[in-house]
Protein backbone atom coordinates (compact mmCIF):
# COMPACT_ATOMS: atom_id res chain seq x y z
CA UNK A 1 0.00 0.00 0.00
CA UNK A 2 1.50 3.30 -0.85
CA UNK A 3 -0.02 6.74 -0.30
CA UNK A 4 -0.28 9.67 -2.92
CA UNK A 5 3.10 11.82 -4.08
CA UNK A 6 0.38 14.57 -5.21
CA UNK A 7 -0.56 17.54 -3.18
CA UNK A 8 -3.59 16.54 -1.34
CA UNK A 9 -6.91 19.10 -1.39
CA UNK A 10 -6.90 21.46 1.39
CA UNK A 11 -9.21 21.10 4.75
CA UNK A 12 -13.31 21.76 4.52
CA UNK A 13 -13.91 25.07 5.79
CA UNK A 14 -16.20 23.75 8.16
CA UNK A 15 -16.63 19.97 9.63
CA UNK A 16 -18.04 18.49 12.55
CA UNK A 17 -14.90 17.48 14.11
CA UNK A 18 -11.47 17.50 13.88
CA UNK A 19 -8.91 15.49 14.99
CA UNK A 20 -5.22 16.44 15.22
CA UNK A 21 -2.48 14.03 14.63
CA UNK A 22 -2.56 10.27 12.59
CA UNK A 23 -0.70 8.00 15.49
CA UNK A 24 -2.20 5.66 17.69
CA UNK A 25 -4.27 7.68 19.44
CA UNK A 26 -6.06 10.06 15.91
CA UNK A 27 -6.36 7.20 14.25
CA UNK A 28 -8.06 4.72 16.84
CA UNK A 29 -10.51 8.06 17.17
CA UNK A 30 -11.09 8.44 13.33
CA UNK A 31 -11.93 4.08 13.15
CA UNK A 32 -13.93 4.38 16.28
CA UNK A 33 -15.94 7.36 15.00
CA UNK A 34 -16.53 5.81 11.38
CA UNK A 35 -17.94 2.52 13.18
CA UNK A 36 -20.63 4.51 15.33
CA UNK A 37 -21.92 6.52 12.54
CA UNK A 38 -19.90 9.86 12.55
CA UNK A 39 -18.45 10.68 8.87
CA UNK A 40 -18.04 14.58 9.51
CA UNK A 41 -14.60 14.64 10.63
CA UNK A 42 -10.98 15.37 9.37
CA UNK A 43 -7.82 14.42 10.62
CA UNK A 44 -5.15 17.18 10.51
CA UNK A 45 -1.49 15.84 10.07
CA UNK A 46 1.60 17.99 10.13
CA UNK A 47 3.62 15.65 8.31
CA UNK A 48 3.50 13.70 4.78
CA UNK A 49 2.41 10.45 5.87
CA UNK A 50 0.76 8.03 8.67
CA UNK A 51 2.46 6.93 11.89
CA UNK A 52 3.24 10.12 14.34
CA UNK A 53 5.95 8.06 16.47
CA UNK A 54 6.11 4.94 14.50
CA UNK A 55 6.74 7.29 11.70
CA UNK A 56 9.34 10.16 13.18
CA UNK A 57 11.41 7.17 15.00
CA UNK A 58 13.06 5.88 12.61
CA UNK A 59 16.88 5.48 13.90
CA UNK A 60 18.79 1.53 13.56
CA UNK A 61 17.47 -0.87 15.85
CA UNK A 62 13.72 1.04 16.64
CA UNK A 63 11.42 -1.72 18.40
CA UNK A 64 8.70 -1.51 21.15
CA UNK A 65 9.22 -2.40 24.45
CA UNK A 66 5.63 -3.59 25.16
CA UNK A 67 4.29 -6.93 23.43
CA UNK A 68 3.19 -6.48 20.36
CA UNK A 69 -0.37 -7.99 20.72
CA UNK A 70 -0.88 -5.95 23.21
CA UNK A 71 0.39 -2.80 21.75
CA UNK A 72 -2.07 -2.88 18.99
CA UNK A 73 -5.94 -2.22 19.17
CA UNK A 74 -8.41 -4.33 20.48
CA UNK A 75 -10.49 -3.89 17.76
CA UNK A 76 -8.03 -4.53 15.12
CA UNK A 77 -6.06 -7.74 16.42
CA UNK A 78 -3.07 -8.57 14.15
CA UNK A 79 -2.61 -12.39 13.65
CA UNK A 80 1.13 -11.52 11.94
CA UNK A 81 3.00 -10.26 14.16
CA UNK A 82 6.60 -11.74 13.82
CA UNK A 83 7.49 -11.69 17.62
CA UNK A 84 6.46 -10.84 20.97
CA UNK A 85 8.28 -7.44 20.67
CA UNK A 86 7.70 -5.78 17.34
CA UNK A 87 10.63 -4.04 15.34
CA UNK A 88 9.28 -0.44 14.34
CA UNK A 89 8.96 -1.15 10.73
CA UNK A 90 6.44 -3.39 11.50
CA UNK A 91 3.89 -0.99 13.86
CA UNK A 92 4.07 1.04 10.99
CA UNK A 93 2.82 -0.73 8.72
CA UNK A 94 0.05 -1.91 10.81
CA UNK A 95 -0.76 1.80 11.35
CA UNK A 96 -0.80 1.97 7.74
CA UNK A 97 -3.09 -0.69 7.33
CA UNK A 98 -5.46 0.50 9.92
CA UNK A 99 -5.85 3.85 8.03
CA UNK A 100 -6.27 1.99 4.78
CA UNK A 101 -8.98 -0.66 6.20
CA UNK A 102 -10.76 1.71 8.37
CA UNK A 103 -11.44 3.94 5.35
CA UNK A 104 -9.26 6.93 7.29
CA UNK A 105 -7.48 8.31 3.96
CA UNK A 106 -9.72 10.39 2.80
CA UNK A 107 -10.43 12.45 6.08
CA UNK A 108 -6.65 13.09 5.89
CA UNK A 109 -5.46 16.23 5.05
CA UNK A 110 -1.66 15.73 5.35
CA UNK A 111 0.99 18.27 5.59
CA UNK A 112 -1.56 20.42 7.28
CA UNK A 113 0.24 22.33 10.42
CA UNK A 114 -2.24 23.56 13.06
CA UNK A 115 -0.70 27.31 13.43
CA UNK A 116 -3.64 28.19 16.33
CA UNK A 117 -7.35 26.80 17.10
CA UNK A 118 -9.53 29.46 18.85
CA UNK A 119 -12.70 28.99 20.66
CA UNK A 120 -14.84 31.56 19.07
CA UNK A 121 -17.72 31.98 22.18
CA UNK A 122 -20.28 33.82 19.61
CA UNK A 123 -20.41 31.11 16.30
CA UNK A 124 -19.88 28.20 19.11
CA UNK A 125 -16.82 26.73 17.07
CA UNK A 126 -13.33 26.13 17.11
CA UNK A 127 -11.34 28.41 14.51
CA UNK A 128 -8.49 26.61 13.21
CA UNK A 129 -6.01 28.45 10.97
CA UNK A 130 -3.43 26.35 9.33
CA UNK A 131 -0.81 26.42 6.65
CA UNK A 132 -2.89 25.18 4.47
CA UNK A 133 -6.20 27.50 5.14
CA UNK A 134 -8.26 27.94 8.06
CA UNK A 135 -11.47 25.93 9.32
CA UNK A 136 -13.79 25.67 11.98
CA UNK A 137 -15.49 22.45 13.57
CA UNK A 138 -17.66 22.20 16.35
CA UNK A 139 -15.47 19.45 18.54
CA UNK A 140 -11.81 19.51 18.59
CA UNK A 141 -9.93 16.44 19.84
CA UNK A 142 -6.16 16.35 19.74
CA UNK A 143 -3.91 13.11 19.61
CA UNK A 144 -0.38 14.03 19.37
CA UNK A 145 0.99 12.02 22.30
CA UNK A 146 3.83 12.37 24.40
CA UNK A 147 6.60 11.98 22.32
CA UNK A 148 6.12 14.06 19.08
CA UNK A 149 8.31 17.46 19.66
CA UNK A 150 11.77 15.99 20.21
CA UNK A 151 13.56 17.75 23.42
CA UNK A 152 17.09 19.31 22.09
CA UNK A 153 19.05 20.58 25.69
CA UNK A 154 20.97 23.74 25.49
CA UNK A 155 24.86 22.98 24.59
CA UNK A 156 27.39 26.20 25.21
CA UNK A 157 28.86 25.80 21.67
CA UNK A 158 27.38 22.91 20.12
CA UNK A 159 26.97 25.42 16.78
CA UNK A 160 30.92 25.25 16.56
CA UNK A 161 30.66 21.46 16.54
CA UNK A 162 32.52 20.30 13.12
CA UNK A 163 30.75 17.12 12.30
CA UNK A 164 27.01 15.90 12.16
CA UNK A 165 24.67 16.94 14.76
CA UNK A 166 20.63 15.58 14.92
CA UNK A 167 18.77 14.28 17.75
CA UNK A 168 17.31 10.63 17.15
CA UNK A 169 13.53 11.26 16.61
CA UNK A 170 14.97 12.99 13.31
CA UNK A 171 17.14 10.43 11.73
CA UNK A 172 18.71 11.40 8.58
CA UNK A 173 18.75 8.22 6.16
CA UNK A 174 21.77 9.68 4.14
CA UNK A 175 23.95 9.43 7.37
CA UNK A 176 27.12 7.48 7.35
CA UNK A 177 28.26 5.86 10.84
CA UNK A 178 30.31 3.19 9.49
CA UNK A 179 33.66 4.07 10.27
CA UNK A 180 32.76 7.43 12.19
CA UNK A 181 33.50 8.53 15.62
CA UNK A 182 30.58 8.86 17.70
CA UNK A 183 28.67 10.39 20.87
CA UNK A 184 25.74 9.51 21.53
CA UNK A 185 23.84 11.95 23.89
CA UNK A 186 21.48 9.87 26.68
CA UNK A 187 20.91 6.75 27.74
CA UNK A 188 16.97 6.22 27.75
CA UNK A 189 15.28 3.85 25.89
CA UNK A 190 16.17 5.40 22.36
CA UNK A 191 19.93 4.63 23.12
CA UNK A 192 19.44 1.59 24.19
CA UNK A 193 18.33 0.24 20.89
CA UNK A 194 20.85 2.93 19.10
CA UNK A 195 24.25 1.72 21.12
CA UNK A 196 24.64 -1.61 20.33
CA UNK A 197 23.31 -1.48 16.66
CA UNK A 198 25.97 1.52 16.08
CA UNK A 199 28.69 -0.20 17.72
CA UNK A 200 28.80 -2.66 15.46
CA UNK A 201 30.53 -0.50 12.49
CA UNK A 202 31.59 2.60 14.22
CA UNK A 203 35.32 3.64 14.48
CA UNK A 204 34.71 4.77 18.43
CA UNK A 205 31.55 5.45 20.17
CA UNK A 206 31.25 7.27 23.27
CA UNK A 207 27.87 7.44 25.98
CA UNK A 208 27.09 10.34 27.45
CA UNK A 209 25.21 9.21 30.30
CA UNK A 210 23.91 11.91 33.01
CA UNK A 211 22.20 8.75 34.88
CA UNK A 212 22.62 5.22 34.32
CA UNK A 213 18.79 3.33 33.34
CA UNK A 214 17.43 -0.05 35.18
CA UNK A 215 17.70 -2.32 32.59
CA UNK A 216 16.36 -5.80 32.91
CA UNK A 217 16.35 -8.73 30.47
CA UNK A 218 14.16 -8.52 26.93
CA UNK A 219 12.56 -12.16 27.10
CA UNK A 220 11.44 -11.67 23.46
CA UNK A 221 10.62 -14.65 20.85
CA UNK A 222 9.44 -15.14 17.50
CA UNK A 223 5.79 -16.38 16.91
CA UNK A 224 6.36 -19.41 15.29
CA UNK A 225 4.51 -20.21 11.77
CA UNK A 226 1.73 -22.37 13.83
CA UNK A 227 0.79 -19.71 16.05
CA UNK A 228 0.47 -17.44 13.78
CA UNK A 229 -1.93 -19.52 11.51
CA UNK A 230 -3.94 -20.45 14.84
CA UNK A 231 -4.66 -16.95 15.46
CA UNK A 232 -5.22 -16.48 11.89
CA UNK A 233 -7.89 -19.03 11.99
CA UNK A 234 -9.36 -18.28 15.53
CA UNK A 235 -9.46 -14.63 17.15
CA UNK A 236 -10.49 -15.79 20.25
CA UNK A 237 -6.47 -16.81 20.42
CA UNK A 238 -5.64 -13.79 20.11
CA UNK A 239 -7.87 -12.42 22.34
CA UNK A 240 -6.97 -14.85 25.15
CA UNK A 241 -3.04 -13.79 24.97
CA UNK A 242 -3.80 -10.50 24.59
CA UNK A 243 -5.40 -10.57 28.24
CA UNK A 244 -2.63 -12.94 29.75
CA UNK A 245 -0.02 -10.21 28.56
CA UNK A 246 -2.39 -7.28 29.86
CA UNK A 247 -2.71 -8.94 33.58
CA UNK A 248 0.85 -9.67 33.88
CA UNK A 249 1.73 -6.49 33.09
CA UNK A 250 -0.63 -4.95 35.66
CA UNK A 251 0.48 -7.50 38.16
CA UNK A 252 4.27 -5.45 37.49
CA UNK A 253 2.67 -2.40 38.68
CA UNK A 254 3.24 -3.04 42.79
CA UNK A 255 6.56 -2.12 42.06
CA UNK A 256 5.64 1.28 41.18
CA UNK A 257 3.42 2.05 44.13
CA UNK A 258 6.37 1.26 45.98
CA UNK A 259 5.58 -1.91 47.93
CA UNK A 260 8.75 -2.92 49.50
CA UNK A 261 8.32 -6.49 48.38
CA UNK A 262 7.93 -5.82 44.56
CA UNK A 263 10.17 -2.94 44.98
CA UNK A 264 13.11 -5.39 45.70
CA UNK A 265 12.02 -8.01 43.31
CA UNK A 266 12.45 -5.51 40.90
CA UNK A 267 15.64 -4.56 41.48
CA UNK A 268 17.11 -7.74 42.43
CA UNK A 269 16.28 -8.50 38.85
CA UNK A 270 17.98 -5.32 37.03
CA UNK A 271 20.94 -5.72 39.30
CA UNK A 272 21.32 -9.32 38.79
CA UNK A 273 21.48 -9.01 34.30
CA UNK A 274 23.94 -5.90 35.02
CA UNK A 275 26.40 -8.24 36.69
CA UNK A 276 25.74 -11.29 34.78
CA UNK A 277 26.19 -8.96 32.03
CA UNK A 278 28.93 -6.73 33.02
CA UNK A 279 32.10 -8.91 34.56
CA UNK A 280 34.30 -5.47 35.04
CA UNK A 281 33.03 -4.06 38.93
CA UNK A 282 34.21 -0.58 37.63
CA UNK A 283 32.07 -0.02 34.73
CA UNK A 284 29.30 -1.87 36.73
CA UNK A 285 29.37 0.68 39.28
CA UNK A 286 28.91 3.43 36.75
CA UNK A 287 25.98 1.79 35.17
CA UNK A 288 24.60 1.05 38.41
CA UNK A 289 21.10 3.47 39.18
CA UNK A 290 21.25 4.75 42.68
CA UNK A 291 17.68 6.27 42.87
CA UNK A 292 14.61 4.49 43.34
CA UNK A 293 13.91 2.01 40.69
CA UNK A 294 10.74 2.60 38.38
CA UNK A 295 11.28 6.74 39.05
CA UNK A 296 12.44 6.55 35.54
CA UNK A 297 11.42 4.23 32.86
CA UNK A 298 12.76 0.23 33.17
CA UNK A 299 13.82 -0.51 29.92
CA UNK A 300 14.57 -3.85 28.25
CA UNK A 301 17.36 -5.11 26.90
CA UNK A 302 20.16 -7.69 25.84
CA UNK A 303 22.24 -5.99 23.74
CA UNK A 304 23.02 -2.55 25.91
CA UNK A 305 25.26 -3.91 28.56
CA UNK A 306 27.70 -6.46 26.18
CA UNK A 307 27.87 -2.80 24.01
CA UNK A 308 30.32 -1.41 26.68
CA UNK A 309 32.72 -4.24 26.19
CA UNK A 310 33.49 -4.37 23.23
CA UNK A 311 37.12 -2.15 22.63
CA UNK A 312 35.75 0.50 20.59
CA UNK A 313 32.83 1.53 22.98
CA UNK A 314 33.67 4.16 25.61
CA UNK A 315 30.97 4.85 28.71
CA UNK A 316 31.18 8.59 29.69
CA UNK A 317 29.48 8.56 33.11
CA UNK A 318 28.52 12.35 33.08
CA UNK A 319 26.42 14.77 30.73
CA UNK A 320 27.92 16.45 27.79
CA UNK A 321 28.36 19.63 29.11
CA UNK A 322 29.88 21.48 25.74
CA UNK A 323 31.66 22.27 22.57
CA UNK A 324 34.81 23.68 22.74
CA UNK A 325 37.00 23.74 19.84
CA UNK A 326 35.19 21.93 18.44
CA UNK A 327 35.20 18.70 20.46
CA UNK A 328 32.58 17.53 22.62
CA UNK A 329 33.36 18.19 26.88
CA UNK A 330 31.71 16.00 29.26
CA UNK A 331 30.63 17.39 32.44
CA UNK A 332 33.87 15.73 33.79
CA UNK A 333 36.28 17.65 32.06
CA UNK A 334 36.81 14.52 29.68
CA UNK A 335 36.78 15.81 25.86
CA UNK A 336 36.28 13.73 23.26
CA UNK A 337 37.11 14.60 19.32
CA UNK A 338 33.75 12.87 17.12
CA UNK A 339 32.66 13.58 13.36
CA UNK A 340 28.93 13.00 14.72
CA UNK A 341 26.11 13.98 17.70
CA UNK A 342 23.44 11.98 17.97
CA UNK A 343 21.40 13.33 21.15
CA UNK A 344 18.45 10.57 22.31
CA UNK A 345 16.86 13.49 24.88
CA UNK A 346 13.68 12.45 24.71
CA UNK A 347 10.85 14.65 23.77
CA UNK A 348 8.80 17.79 24.77
CA UNK A 349 6.57 16.51 27.64
CA UNK A 350 5.79 18.75 30.60
CA UNK A 351 5.11 21.49 28.47
CA UNK A 352 3.91 20.06 25.07
CA UNK A 353 3.84 22.43 22.24
CA UNK A 354 0.60 22.09 21.06
CA UNK A 355 -0.55 23.67 24.59
CA UNK A 356 0.56 27.27 23.22
CA UNK A 357 -1.37 26.55 20.36
CA UNK A 358 -4.90 26.36 21.73
CA UNK A 359 -6.86 29.02 23.13
CA UNK A 360 -9.98 28.92 25.01
CA UNK A 361 -13.42 30.94 25.26
CA UNK A 362 -11.42 34.22 27.65
CA UNK A 363 -8.34 34.02 24.88
CA UNK A 364 -6.07 32.21 27.11
CA UNK A 365 -3.57 29.65 25.47
CA UNK A 366 -3.74 26.03 27.25
CA UNK A 367 -0.35 26.74 28.30
CA UNK A 368 -1.17 29.28 30.59
CA UNK A 369 -3.86 27.33 32.11
CA UNK A 370 -1.12 25.03 32.75
CA UNK A 371 1.43 26.99 34.01
CA UNK A 372 2.06 24.95 37.14
CA UNK A 373 1.35 21.89 34.81
CA UNK A 374 -0.87 19.79 32.57
CA UNK A 375 -4.35 18.82 34.19
CA UNK A 376 -7.46 17.56 33.18
CA UNK A 377 -10.94 16.32 34.15
CA UNK A 378 -11.04 13.01 33.22
CA UNK A 379 -7.02 13.11 31.78
CA UNK A 380 -9.48 14.55 28.77
CA UNK A 381 -11.33 17.80 28.74
CA UNK A 382 -10.30 21.25 30.58
CA UNK A 383 -12.39 23.83 31.97
CA UNK A 384 -12.20 27.20 29.79
CA UNK A 385 -11.58 25.18 26.68
CA UNK A 386 -15.31 23.94 25.62
CA UNK A 387 -15.62 21.04 23.18
CA UNK A 388 -11.67 20.33 23.49
CA UNK A 389 -10.91 16.26 23.94
CA UNK A 390 -7.48 15.11 24.64
CA UNK A 391 -6.66 12.21 23.79
CA UNK A 392 -2.81 11.02 25.50
CA UNK A 393 -2.75 14.11 27.15
CA UNK A 394 -2.68 14.75 31.33
CA UNK A 395 -2.21 11.31 33.30
CA UNK A 396 -2.39 8.90 30.93
CA UNK A 397 1.14 7.74 30.95
CA UNK A 398 1.76 4.47 31.93
CA UNK A 399 5.66 2.68 33.26
CA UNK A 400 4.41 -0.82 33.19
CA UNK A 401 1.51 -1.62 30.49
CA UNK A 402 0.42 -0.28 26.96
CA UNK A 403 -0.74 3.15 26.44
CA UNK A 404 -2.82 1.67 23.62
CA UNK A 405 -5.19 -0.05 26.08
CA UNK A 406 -5.70 3.96 27.88
CA UNK A 407 -6.24 5.74 24.44
CA UNK A 408 -9.15 3.28 23.62
CA UNK A 409 -10.69 3.92 26.68
CA UNK A 410 -10.17 7.81 26.04
CA UNK A 411 -11.70 6.91 22.73
CA UNK A 412 -15.11 5.81 24.83
CA UNK A 413 -15.14 8.50 26.62
CA UNK A 414 -15.44 11.08 24.13
CA UNK A 415 -17.61 8.83 22.25
CA UNK A 416 -20.10 8.82 24.92
CA UNK A 417 -19.50 12.62 24.89
CA UNK A 418 -20.95 12.99 21.80
CA UNK A 419 -23.62 10.82 21.51
CA UNK A 420 -25.00 12.25 24.73
CA UNK A 421 -24.45 15.94 23.09
CA UNK A 422 -26.57 14.83 20.04
CA UNK A 423 -29.30 13.38 22.22
CA UNK A 424 -29.62 16.05 24.73
CA UNK A 425 -29.21 18.95 22.29
CA UNK A 426 -25.90 20.49 24.07
CA UNK A 427 -24.07 21.13 21.47
CA UNK A 428 -21.82 23.07 23.59
CA UNK A 429 -19.81 21.51 26.59
CA UNK A 430 -17.50 22.73 29.55
CA UNK A 431 -16.26 20.63 32.41
CA UNK A 432 -16.85 22.72 35.77
CA UNK A 433 -13.89 24.03 37.59
CA UNK A 434 -14.81 22.16 40.56
CA UNK A 435 -15.08 18.92 39.08
CA UNK A 436 -11.73 19.30 37.24
CA UNK A 437 -9.95 20.36 40.63
CA UNK A 438 -11.01 17.74 42.82
CA UNK A 439 -10.40 15.02 39.88
CA UNK A 440 -6.68 16.18 39.79
CA UNK A 441 -6.74 16.87 43.77
CA UNK A 442 -7.32 12.89 43.42
CA UNK A 443 -4.82 12.00 41.53
CA UNK A 444 -2.00 13.59 43.13
CA UNK A 445 -3.47 11.55 46.29
CA UNK A 446 -3.46 8.39 44.21
CA UNK A 447 0.55 9.60 43.22
CA UNK A 448 1.31 9.72 46.82
CA UNK A 449 3.62 6.97 48.14
CA UNK A 450 4.56 5.89 44.05
CA UNK A 451 8.14 5.73 43.53
CA UNK A 452 7.28 8.41 40.89
CA UNK A 453 7.36 10.65 43.85
CA UNK A 454 10.19 9.28 45.77
CA UNK A 455 12.93 11.45 47.46
CA UNK A 456 15.93 12.40 44.63
CA UNK A 457 13.50 11.16 41.78
CA UNK A 458 13.69 13.14 38.76
CA UNK A 459 11.96 11.93 35.55
CA UNK A 460 9.73 13.37 32.88
CA UNK A 461 6.79 11.79 34.33
CA UNK A 462 6.72 15.05 37.18
CA UNK A 463 6.36 18.75 36.03
CA UNK A 464 9.75 20.60 37.10
CA UNK A 465 7.36 23.27 38.12
CA UNK A 466 5.20 22.46 40.40
CA UNK A 467 6.67 18.99 41.27
CA UNK A 468 3.40 17.45 40.50
CA UNK A 469 2.90 13.91 38.79
CA UNK A 470 1.57 15.35 35.46
CA UNK A 471 2.69 12.78 32.92
CA UNK A 472 1.56 9.06 33.94
CA UNK A 473 -1.56 7.42 35.17
CA UNK A 474 -0.94 6.90 38.71
CA UNK A 475 -2.60 3.47 39.41
CA UNK A 476 -3.33 0.09 37.75
CA UNK A 477 -4.28 0.36 33.75
CA UNK A 478 -7.40 -1.17 34.32
CA UNK A 479 -8.30 1.72 37.45
CA UNK A 480 -8.16 4.12 34.14
CA UNK A 481 -10.65 2.43 32.32
CA UNK A 482 -12.83 2.09 35.31
CA UNK A 483 -13.10 5.78 36.28
CA UNK A 484 -12.37 7.48 32.56
CA UNK A 485 -13.89 5.23 30.14
CA UNK A 486 -17.67 5.98 30.33
CA UNK A 487 -18.89 9.28 29.92
CA UNK A 488 -21.12 11.00 32.78
CA UNK A 489 -22.42 14.50 31.82
CA UNK A 490 -22.76 15.55 35.51
CA UNK A 491 -19.75 17.27 35.79
CA UNK A 492 -20.57 19.27 32.42
CA UNK A 493 -22.28 22.37 31.69
CA UNK A 494 -23.62 22.60 28.49
CA UNK A 495 -25.26 24.82 26.16
CA UNK A 496 -27.57 24.33 23.25
CA UNK A 497 -26.70 26.51 20.75
CA UNK A 498 -25.70 24.58 17.80
CA UNK A 499 -23.46 26.07 15.11
CA UNK A 500 -24.08 26.78 11.60
CA UNK A 501 -22.06 25.38 8.64
CA UNK A 502 -21.32 29.69 7.46
CA UNK A 503 -19.19 29.95 10.72
CA UNK A 504 -15.56 30.94 10.73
Amino acid sequence: MTQSTQIPPPPPPFTEIVIIGTGFAGLAMGAQLKRHGHHDFIIVERAGGIGGTWRDNTYPGAACDVPSHLYSFSFRPNPHWSSLFSPGPEILAYLKETAHDEGLLPHISFSTNVEDAIWDQTDKVWKIHTSRGELACRYLITGTGHLADESLPNIPGLEAFKGEVFHSARWPHEAQTRGKRIGIVGSGASALQIVPELAKDAEHLVVFQRTPPYVIPRVDRPYSDVERRVFQRDPSTMREHRNELFWYLESTFASRRAVPRYLAETRHIARAHLERQVPDEALRAKLTPDYTVGCKRVLISNTYYPTFLRDNVQLEASALAKVEHGKAVAASGASHDLDMLIFCTGFETAQPPYAALIRGHDGQPLSQAWAQGMEAFASTTVHGFPNLFMVNGPNTGLGHNSIVYIIEAQVDYILGALDWAKQSGQQVMEVSAHAQAEYVNRMQELAEGTVWLSEGCKSWYVDPRSGRLTLVWPNFAHDFRHRNGRFDPTPYTGSPTVATRQAG
